[in-house]
């Protein structure tokens, strides 16, 4: 695997770290800014929306830049606007710096992922690919809770500070080895791009990426409330939970990588058959058996990313077609998922009040998930997982 390629993960990995470490931060933030907690933590939200409506628009708009340009440019951005977010008093400026930051995140993904599998053979692509996500998986390991324990002790600024000295020496290491811009060329039709990503199967491939994620999201949202408040084990168990999802997501994202090549084989079919009930298991397990629901927790965490990784390299694959705009699409479709995913949990768990139902949420929507890829299968001239597609 290419140098350049883990570099690229490097800087997913400090992109990953500034989306996520919101959650431990928000108390620190609203009590220096002195805005409302709930103010404070819907930074977390606008960061999933520049995300969203950031990656088509910034790939449509780099789509004919130089990848060093564009990867450069972003990443610049990025550390700017945190260097920014470090030393303001204004909770507005804070806010508008996490827009723009989520923007050059959406915008530096898309371009990473095109560049990333013009780098390797067609047979080393997903393996790109899942490095890449790696740097997403990390962050959740071992990046959010640096985070929060930096600006537990030193403040949030100094989280935001560690950010942007984090994204220096990918920066550096794009400005001088960034590889040549076959790709970028002048004659890139954005039009044409986008007309290839209207087809059947990138359409199903971006549904059954979103409800997925959304899936993994809905209950990684209240990881700690269950853990704490259904499995009954004590707050300090929470750290070890998350880090064991983590882990879990890590080692999906990899096997993903090693194993898939954009199709749907029968093992990813099966994870998706296992995905809901493992879910549904983990509602039902935590009043019963802590050991149980701590397994569950990684193993879920595992088949999510496997998944999710796959699911990624579908898109790729099959809109082969747009190789500028493919992975800025696959990036809008992560990034729905992750922020109506806890939306919807939050919605049912607010009505139940019962928060094993944010479990009960993610199997609705991983089965919702299995419903499309069937339905697509059946409809289909051709099904969903053949190279054709």
């Amino acid at each position: 695997m290419p140098l350049f390629v883990h570099v690229l993960g490097l800087a997913v990995f400090a992109q990953g770290t500034s989306e996520f470490m919101l959650s431990g931060l928000v108390p620190g933030i609203a009590r220096d800014l002195r805005v409302s907690v709930g103010a404070a933590a819907s930074l977390t939200s606008a960061y999933a929306i520049g995300m969203m409506a950031g990656a088509p628009v910034m790939a449509a708009l780099s789509a004919r830049w130089p990848r060093r340009r564009a990867l450069a440019g972003f990443l610049t951005a990025f550390v700017v606007v945190h260097a920014v977010g470090a030393v303001t008093a204004d909770f507005a400026v804070l806010f508008a710096t996490r827009v723009v930051a989520a923007v050059a995140n959406a915008g530096f993904l898309a371009v990473a992922m095109s560049a990333a599998a013009s780098l390797v053979p067609p047979a080393k692509r997903a393996r790109a690919t899942a490095v890449l996500l790696s740097g997403v998986t990390l962050s959740c390991v071992a990046g959010v809770p640096a985070g929060a324990w930096l600006g537990h002790w030193s403040g949030w600024r100094a989280a935001f500070w560690a950010v942007a000295v984090l994204c220096l020496p990918a920066l550096a290491f794009v400005f001088r080895s960034a590889p040549a811009d076959a790709a970028h060329r002048r004659d890139v039709s954005v039009r044409r791009e986008v007309r290839a990503l209207r087809t059947r199967p990138v359409r199903v491939a971006l549904v059954l990426a979103a409800a997925v994620n959304g899936a993994t999201f809905a209950t990684f949202a209240y990881l700690a409330v269950l853990t704490t408040d259904v499995a009954r084990l004590p707050e300090g168990a929470v750290p070890a939970l998350l880090a064991g999802f983590g882990a879990g997501a890590f080692a999906g994202v990899t096997v993903a990588g090693r194993t898939g090549d954009g199709r749907l084989r029968r093992g990813v079919v099966v994870s998706l058959c296992v995905l809901p009930l493992g879910w549904a298991a983990l509602a039902s397990a935590g009043a019963r058996s802590a050991a149980l629901f701590a397994v569950l927790v990684v193993v879920q965490g595992g088949l999510s990313f496997g998944v999710g990784a796959t699911l990624v390299n579908r898109v790729m694959h099959v809109a082969s077609n747009a190789p500028s705009m493919g992975g800025s699409f696959a990036t809008v479709a992560l990034n729905a998922g992750a922020f109506l995913g806890p939306l919807l949990a939050g919605a049912v768990t607010g009505t139940t009040g019962d928060h094993r139902d944010a479990a009960w949420v993610s199997a609705a929507l991983a089965a919702t998930a299995l419903a499309v890829a069937a339905v697509a299968r059946s409809g289909a001239a051709r099904p969903v997982g053949t190279d054709a597609a």
